[in-house]
């Protein structure tokens, strides 16, 4: 299988569940990274614009890959 399959109508990926994780793992990276600098004492400086971005990214994907998986199939 190559790299090129995953974006064919009929394989077993969910792309938008890959995003959706990809984009909540670099909220997470964020948290942390922010609270390790407030522990040491430095301010971290995240713009919230591109913060929300990642906030409506996962939100948006997940519930796209979720009301696909419980909508009705006709």
């Amino acid at each position: 299988m190559s790299l090129l399959d995953i974006f064919k109508d009929n394989n077993k990926y969910n792309e938008k569940t890959i995003v959706g994780t990809l984009s909540m793992i670099v909220m997470i990276v964020f948290a942390l990274v922010d609270i390790i600098t407030g522990i040491v004492g430095n301010h971290l400086v995240i713009n919230e614009t591109i913060y929300n971005s990642f906030v409506l990214v996962t939100i948006g994907s997940f519930g796209i890959a979720g009301l696909e998986k419980f909508a009705s199939k006709k």
